[in-house]
């Protein structure tokens, strides 16, 4: 297994306080995606991270070791919409993940 964690950038500095009402529905597909992916035991954890110099979204992403991120973040619906968001991906070292 694979551990990524995948950082989402909205299309403006103050995305998350402006947000049009489409662009909210776009959210809740984003978030939806994601957490179908949590059934799949790809997604960890996801959500809104609240930084003082902007809010973005975080997900921990663990993956087979032959499957590669971007056939994640590709199908994600707000990279697909082409609305300006991206994401910064980074591969972890080591993941330390609970047992719960």
């Amino acid at each position: 297994m694979k551990y990524y964690v995948f950082k989402l950038k909205g299309p403006r500095a103050d995305f998350a306080s402006t947000m049009t009402p489409a662009e909210l529905a776009l959210m809740q597909t984003h978030g939806a995606y994601l957490k179908s992916l949590m059934a799949k035991g790809q997604v960890v954890v996801f959500g809104p991270v609240l930084d003082p110099a902007g809010v973005y979204g975080l997900a921990v992403v663990r993956l087979d070791d032959d499957v590669e991120p971007d056939t994640i973040w590709r199908e994600d619906p707000v990279i697909k919409a082409g609305k300006g968001f991206s994401y910064h991906v980074a591969p972890m070292l080591n993941a330390v993940v609970s047992q719960q």
